[in-house]
């Protein structure tokens, strides 16, 4: 008579022979069930069959004519959409160079509200002055205290001894407070804004910045029916010596969270090792036309919750650029994030300056060959290599 522990054994043993047979004679179930996939923490918990085969970037592909403004007709549509703009009453004369350029390029034809957002009131001179620089509807909005400065919670000595290092080191910023703030606001609370609740499409426009090509198309109509999630025109390298232990944080997130990942993400952009490092790529966020449900979802939300409560925005000096950009690329489709070719721009010290025939169909106002995206620190080409 077998006894109980035979049994067992007997039970353990038919159960692992069922599984040699099921993995070899279904597909589907050894796919399901193989060490490799269990053990890719970026694959969004999903294989490849959903991934869409490219053979170039989707940018090169132009901009379909029916979102452009034809002659002598008006706009039929518009999508739900604003122009946000960050920026302090010392920020004015910027603030005039950015809106006056984007006004006569762009939205003097589109007539997109703009959004202004500060952590103090704005003064009667700012709200005057910059609205009398369009036709479009103006709202003013104050930051809550708690989305803007540091949190109670952050170990203060040391925060300040980190400034202080690198400060020494001359690490850019590396010893300003404010600067963090904004960092962390945009990277975690600017989507919350009261005034934004009503909008799904942003367009981030900062003080001294350059529009260079007229844009007679538009863009937020295109993020909407082409389903694109970010939009950027520059891209580069984050300063390592702001972000030492940003990635570590990010694959602890990624790995008690591998169905928050989309499966055909870019994290080709972000890595060149399949996700062991960070090559510290990032979107330059100081232009950003965006979905802002892609940053009111779950997976962003809990994204940057873990992030935030590492306190690295503060202990280090980790930007809304690279965490922007990782977000997008882990949180969207590779395709749903857009390389605006044709939007000529600058913002000191680099520009993007759109190359033939985009140059010539929005007459750009900038030296064909003063462009960054083929420098040897611009992360186009790693951008366009997730497509090839």
């Amino acid at each position: 008579m077998m006894t109980k522990t035979r049994y067992i054994v007997l039970a353990f043993a038919i159960l692992i022979s069922l599984h040699y047979i099921l993995s070899f004679s279904h597909e589907g179930y050894g796919r399901a069930t193989s060490f490799e996939n269990l053990s890719k923490q970026f694959s969004g918990g999903e294989g490849p069959k959903e991934a869409k085969v490219w053979h170039e970037p989707p940018y090169k592909t132009p901009v379909p004519e029916k979102y452009y403004l034809q002659p002598n007709t008006t706009i039929k549509r518009r999508a739900n959409a604003a122009v946000v703009m960050l920026a302090r009453n010392g920020d004015l004369n910027g603030i005039v160079k950015s809106m006056s350029q984007l006004e006569a390029k762009f939205n003097g034809k589109f007539g997109y509200p703009y959004v202004f957002l500060n952590e103090e009131p704005f003064s009667d001179d700012f709200k005057r002055a910059v609205t009398a620089l369009t036709q479009s509807k103006i709202e003013f909005g104050l930051i809550p205290h708690d989305h803007w400065y540091q949190p109670d919670w952050i170990d203060e000595p040391k925060a300040a001894a980190a400034r202080q290092n690198m400060q020494e080191n001359s690490v850019i910023y590396g010893g300003s407070v404010p600067y963090r703030n904004m960092c962390r606001f945009n990277s975690g609370f600017f989507y919350r804004h009261e005034l934004l609740q009503k909008y799904r499409y942003y367009w981030r426009v900062e003080p001294d910045v350059r529009f260079f090509c007229t844009l007679d198309y538009d863009p937020f109509l295109f993020m909407q029916d082409e389903g694109k999630k970010y939009g950027f025109t520059i891209s580069l390298p984050e300063y390592e010596a702001t972000i030492p232990t940003l990635w570590d944080a990010v694959k602890e997130f990624v790995k008690a969270n591998p169905g928050l990942v989309h499966p055909d993400n870019a994290l080709g952009f972000l890595s060149d090792d399949e996700g062991s490092s960070y090559n510290k790529c990032h979107f330059w966020s100081n232009f950003e036309i965006g979905d802002l449900d892609l940053w009111r979802g779950e997976a962003y939300t809990k994204f940057f919750e873990h992030l935030d409560s590492k306190g690295g925005f503060y202990y280090e000096r980790w930007g809304d650029a690279p965490v922007h950009s990782i977000g997008a690329a882990l949180f969207a489709r590779k395709d749903q994030i857009h390389f605006f070719e044709d939007i000529g721009y600058r913002h000191e010290p680099f520009q993007h300056c759109p190359q033939e025939p985009a140059h010539s169909r929005g007459q750009c106002e900038c030296d064909i060959s003063d462009n960054f995206d083929r420098e040897g620190w611009s992360c186009l080409n790693r951008y366009d290599r997730i497509f090839t």
